[in-house]
């Protein structure tokens, strides 16, 4: 059983929601699935009030250290591919520009361009990204660089609606 995914059991919920509900077992791409299939649950948590957003994403984010330390100590591999629920997190935190300002939940310019941007900085990983990426492990070390990538992608996409006039 060299696999680590054969590991895995989505029956188990840990691993079930490091997996981002399976779309980080594709066999291709699996970050980018997995940034694909938090958009539905991101237009679900748009219809909150702000401050319900915000609480809920910082709630996914600190279960997310659990979830993806119990996941990758399973799998037996820091940060496997497979494990997608820190892209969840970020690409929400991309994302609460929407709620922030007001903006219209199914305008698909925001989407798209917050899905582009967070893969950018996720992939790319500029400093001080990189740094966390190589120097925290465990649980918070999965998350911390998706997390990150959130917060510049965030700040890029305000950046990019103004320039756009959004």
């Amino acid at each position: 059983m060299n696999d680590p995914k054969k590991r895995l059991s989505l029956l188990n919920p840990w691993h079930l929601c490091a997996t981002g509900f399976g779309s980080g077992l594709s066999p291709v791409m699996p970050g980018t699935m997995g940034t694909l299939a938090s958009i539905p649950v991101f237009l679900l948590l748009a219809q909150l009030p702000l401050v319900a957003y915000l609480i809920v994403i910082l709630l996914v984010s600190l279960i997310g250290i659990k979830i993806c330390q119990v996941t990758a100590d399973d799998m037996g591999v820091h940060d496997h591919g497979s494990i997608v629920w820190d892209e969840f997190a970020g690409f929400w935190i991309t994302m609460s520009v929407v709620p922030i300002y007001g903006l219209s939940v199914g305008d698909w310019h925001w989407i798209l361009a917050g899905f582009v941007l967070f893969r950018f900085f996720d992939m790319v990983k500029p400093w001080p990204i990189s740094w966390l990426d190589k120097y925290v492990h465990g649980g918070l070390g999965i998350m911390v660089d998706d997390l990150l990538a959130g917060v510049f992608s965030a700040i890029a996409l305000m950046m990019l609606g103004q320039w756009a006039g959004w």
